[in-house]
C-alpha cells in the first residue's frame, strides 16, 4: 500500500491552493486587464470564464490528483501510459517559472527595506532600472547585482526550508501563516487607499462599464486568459496538491472555494490599485487613464511614486505593500516548486528531502541568470513565452487529450460526484469539451500569428522590440525546451514500482 503524504486539514489544503492561485499577477495584472477590456463590463466575461473554464479545470485537476494519487507525471502515466509527457511538460513549465518568479520576490524584499527611508527617491523609474537593477542591453549578462542576489538567496532558503519540512509541517503550516497575514495586510492597504483624496475618481474609472466592449472577441479572450493565468491551473500545481487529499474529500466544493477566493482577492486588488491611481491622478492634475499601467512598472515604479505622495505614514504603507507582494509570491512559489519536487521523488524513487535538494538546488542555480544586470530582459522574454506557449498551450493540449482523445470526463465526473456535495452536470462536460478548447485554440492562433509574423508595434516587430536572436534563445527555446525535455523525461525508466501500472495493484493507489 502506497504511503503518501496528506494535508492535515481541509482548511490547510484550501489555504495552500488559494495561496498558490493568489500571486503577483492578481495584484498587478488583473486591475489593468479589467480596465483595458471594458472596465466594470469586464466582470461579465470574467465571471463566465471563471464558471466555464477556471472552476471546471480546477475540478478536473483536483479529481485527477485525488483519483490517481501522484505527482503530475505519475498521474498522467497512471491515467494512460502514453500521456506521461504531458505531466512532465507541466512540471518543466513550473520549473522555468520558479527560476524567475523567485527573483521578482527578491525585488519585493529589497523594496520592503527601501520603504523605510523611501530610498527610491523622486525618479522611481530611474532608480529601478539604473540604480537597483543596473539594467544591461538584451542578451548581455553584465555580472551579478548584489542587491538582487542577496535577497534571492534568502528567498530560496525560505522556500526550500518550507518544502524540506514536508506537506503537513511545511507547506500547510507556511500557508496557515502567509495567507491570513496577506489578507489582513492587504485589507489595511485597501482601507487606506479608498479613503485617499481622488479614490472615488479611480474607482469610477475602474468600474464604469463599457458594454460595447463585450462585442469584441479579444475582450473575452482576455477574460479567459486572466482566469487561466491567475488560478495555477494547467501546469501541474493543482494535480500535485490534490494528490495529498484524503480519500474522503469534497472536490467540487473545494474547487468553488478556491476559484471564488482567488477572484475575490483579484477584485480587492482592483479596488486598492485604482483607488491609489485615482489619488495619484488628482495630485498630478491628470486623468486616471493617464497613470494606468500594469506589471513590473505598476509595482516598482508607479506604486513608489504614489507612496511618496501619501499624506502620512508613507514608509509604513510602502512596507505593507511590498510585504504583501512577498507573501503572495512566496505562497505561489512554494506550490510551483512542489511540482518538480514531487515529480522527481516519484520518478527516481528518492526521498522528498533529496528531491528538494536536487530540484530546488538546480532551480536556484538557473535563477542566478536573472540576478545579473541583464536579468530583467531574460526574465521578461522567458515570462512572456513560457506563459503564452507553455501554460496556455499546455492547457489546450491537456483539455483536448482528456476530453476528446481519452474520453475521461464522465469517469472523472462520477469520481467527483461520489464524494462531493455539489454535483457536476452537463455544463462541466460542455465547458471542457467545447468552450475552453475553442477559446484557448482561438487565443493560440492569435499568439502564433502575432509572434511568427512579427506583428507587434515595435521596431523589430517582436515582443517588447527585442532582436530576433534574443527572442529565439530567450523565448522560443525556453518554451520549446520545456516540451522537449518533458518528452525526454517521459521516455526514461521509472525507479521502483510507482510508474509500473501492471506491477502494482490498481487499488493500492487509486482513491475510490
Amino acid at each position: 500500500m502506497e504511503n503518501r503524504s496528506q494535508w492535515g486539514t481541509r482548511a490547510g489544503f484550501i489555504m495552500a491552493a488559494v495561496g498558490s492561485a493568489i500571486g503577483l499577477g492578481n495584484i498587478w495584472r488583473f486591475p489593468t486587464t479589467a480596465f483595458e477590456n471594458g472596465g466594470g463590463a469586464f466582470m461579465v466575461p470574467y465571471l463566465i470564464a471563471l464558471l466555464t473554464a477556471g472552476i471546471p479545470i480546477l475540478i478536473m485537476e483536483f479529481t485527477m490528483g485525488h483519483k490517481y494519487r501522484g505527482s503530475s507525471p505519475l498521474t498522467f502515466k497512471r491515467m494512460n501510459k502514453n500521456t506521461e509527457w504531458v505531466g512532465w511538460w507541466g512540471v518543466l513549465v513550473a520549473f522555468v517559472i520558479s527560476t524567475y518568479y523567485s527573483v521578482i520576490i527578491a525585488w519585493a524584499i529589497s523594496y520592503s527595506i527601501f520603504s523605510f527611508n523611501l530610498n527610491w527617491g523622486s525618479d522611481t523609474e530611474g532608480f529601478l532600472f539604473s540604480n537597483y537593477l543596473e539594467t544591461a542591453a538584451p542578451g548581455e549578462f553584465g555580472g551579478f547585482v548584489p542587491s538582487v542576489l542577496i535577497p534571492l538567496i534568502i528567498v530560496w532558503l525560505v522556500v526550500l526550508g518550507v518544502l524540506y519540512q514536508g506537506v503537513k509541517k511545511g507547506i500547510e503550516m507556511a500557508n496557515r501563516i502567509f495567507i491570513p497575514t496577506l489578507v489582513v495586510v492587504f485589507l489595511i492597504i485597501v482601507i487606506r487607499a479608498v479613503t485617499l483624496p481622488g479614490a472615488f475618481e479611480g474607482l469610477n474609472t475602474f468600474f464604469t462599464p463599457d458594454f460595447g466592449a463585450l462585442a469584441d472577441p479579444d475582450v473575452w479572450v482576455a477574460a479567459y486568459g486572466q482566469i487561466f493565468f491567475s488560478m495555477s491551473i494547467a501546469f501541474a500545481i493543482m494535480i500535485t496538491y490534490s494528490s495529498y487529499l484524503p480519500k474522503k474529500s469534497d472536490i467540487t466544493n473545494n474547487a468553488f472555494i478556491v476559484g471564488f477566493g482567488n477572484s475575490s482577492f483579484e477584485l480587492l486588488s482592483g479596488i486598492g490599485v485604482f483607488s491609489v491611481l485615482g489619488f495619484m491622478a488628482v495630485n498630478q492634475g491628470v486623468a486616471v487613464e493617464d497613470v494606468v499601467t500594469g506589471g513590473v512598472g505598476l509595482a516598482f515604479v508607479v506604486f513608489p511614486q504614489i507612496i511618496n505622495q501619501f499624506p502620512a505614514l508613507n514608509e509604513l504603507f510602502g512596507f505593507l505593500f511590498f510585504a504583501s507582494l512577498v507573501l503572495a509570491g512566496l505562497s505561489s512559489l512554494i506550490s510551483i516548486i512542489e511540482t518538480y519536487v514531487a515529480g522527481l521523488s516519484d520518478k527516481l524513487n528518492i526521498s522528498r528531502n533529496k528531491a528538494v535538494l536536487f530540484g530546488g538546488g538546480f532551480a536556484f542555480i538557473v535563477s542566478l541568470i536573472f540576478a545579473t544586470r541583464g536579468g530583467l530582459n531574460f526574465l521578461d522574454a522567458a515570462d512572456y513565452f513560457i506563459n503564452q506557449f507553455g501554460v496556455a498551450a499546455l492547457g489546450l493540449v491537456e483539455v483536448v487529450i482528456i476530453a476528446w482523445f481519452l474520453r475521461k470526463l464522465n469517469e472523472f465526473k462520477a469520481h467527483a460526484n461520489d464524494i462531493s456535495d455539489i454535483k457536476i452536470r452537463y455544463w462541466w462536460n460542455i465547458s471542457l469539451m467545447v468552450i475552453t478548447p475553442i477559446v484557448l485554440g482561438y487565443n493560440m492562433i492569435i499568439l502564433l500569428r502575432q509572434n511568427l509574423w512579427k506583428q507587434f508595434e515595435t521596431e523589430t516587430g517582436n515582443y517588447a522590440g527585442y532582436p530576433d536572436s534574443f527572442i529565439m534563445y530567450s523565448g522560443w527555446f525556453v518554451a520549446g525546451g520545456a516540451l522537449v525535455v518533458g518528452i525526454i523525461l517521459a521516455l526514461t525508466k521509472w525507479k521502483g514500482s510507482k510508474g509500473d501500472n501492471g506491477g502494482e495493484s490498481h487499488n493500492s493507489w487509486e482513491a475510490k
